[in-house]
């Protein structure tokens, strides 16, 4: 069986030795292939006006128990006749399966070309599975464009809190008294958004989206942290400082010295000692000694 290929091959080449011979046969260009494979030449009413228009033909759709008569031209798609059928059949024209002569057609096939006349019957009927898929592909684009929207709000109100984030580290850079008020105020902002980032279902670039802008909300935390003990180790130390000065108001004491209480010596018991009057007491001779400078010689 010769190849379907080779076959085109010839009849491009016959086409073209017809035009080039110069017998009023088409161009290469103003032919086409038909999805039956058959080679034709291409329907355009500017390339021809002057050919005769073809009437359209009345065919019968039976769908469920109810039939619909569509006039329709001979050379239209299957694809067009189910775009027609969609109003009275409340069906989608991408859920619909068109029959004819027991065979399910493509909606790129031409109705000429399966051989469909004026009063042919076709049988329409609801294509379940391309319905579920239009469904499941409609919910996830649906939640990709809720994701994207809340992914740009979240993004314009983080801007401006990081503009308050970023006032804050100027002044305490400059030495300025940073508020521990305004910096709880704007962790707890910040939080609030890392809970609505968390509860956003993305995919793809969504999902990397919101990943990065997840991971710029917690520098800021850490930022604002940072601060926020700066500022109360400043406080505290401001504080001490003050405290100090109250007790020694001279200033006469070191700045970090404490007052040294001395300790006493733990006291010894004392013995209880047994008085004796003085007139009890036994008086002691004191025996005296005498000095002299009168040295003895000796013989």
């Amino acid at each position: 069986m010769e190849p379907i290929k080779s076959k085109m091959n010839k009849m491009f080449s016959s086409a073209t030795k017809f035009s080039v011979d110069g017998k009023g046969g088409p161009n290469v260009e103003d032919l086409e292939i038909r999805p039956g494979g058959m080679l034709v030449q291409k329907r355009n009413a500017e390339m021809n006006p002057s050919s005769v228009s073809i009437p359209p033909i009345k065919v019968r759709v039976k769908y469920g128990s109810s039939y619909h008569e569509i006039r329709i031209s001979p050379q239209a798609s299957f694809g067009e006749l189910k775009k027609m059928l969609a109003e009275p059949t409340k069906l989608h024209h991408l859920d619909q399966k068109l029959i004819f002569k027991n065979k399910e057609r493509d909606s790129k096939e031409y109705l000429d070309v399966a051989r469909v006349k004026d009063g042919s019957k076709i049988v329409l009927e609801e294509d379940i599975v391309s319905r579920e898929r239009r469904c499941v592909e409609l919910l996830r684009n649906a939640n990709a464009e809720k994701s994207s929207k809340s992914l740009a709000e979240i993004n314009l109100e983080v801007d401006k809190l990081a503009g308050q984030v970023t006032a804050l580290e100027a002044t305490a850079s400059t030495g300025g008294k940073v508020g521990e008020t305004d910096v709880d105020n704007l962790i707890e902002l910040l939080m609030v958004k890392l809970i609505k980032l968390d509860g956003i279902v993305a995919e793809g670039d969504l999902k990397l989206q919101r990943r990065l802008q997840v991971k710029r909300v917690q520098n800021y935390i850490g930022v604002l942290d940072t601060l926020k003990y700066q500022s109360s180790k400043s406080s505290s130390n401001g504080a001490k400082i003050q405290l100090q000065q109250q007790e020694n108001p001279f200033g006469h004491m070191p700045r970090d010295s404490k007052p040294v209480q001395k300790q006493r010596a733990p006291s010894k018991p004392e013995k209880s000692v047994r008085t004796i009057p003085a007139q009890q007491q036994p008086q002691k001779h004191s025996e005296s000694v005498v000095v002299t400078t009168k040295w003895e010689t000796f013989d």
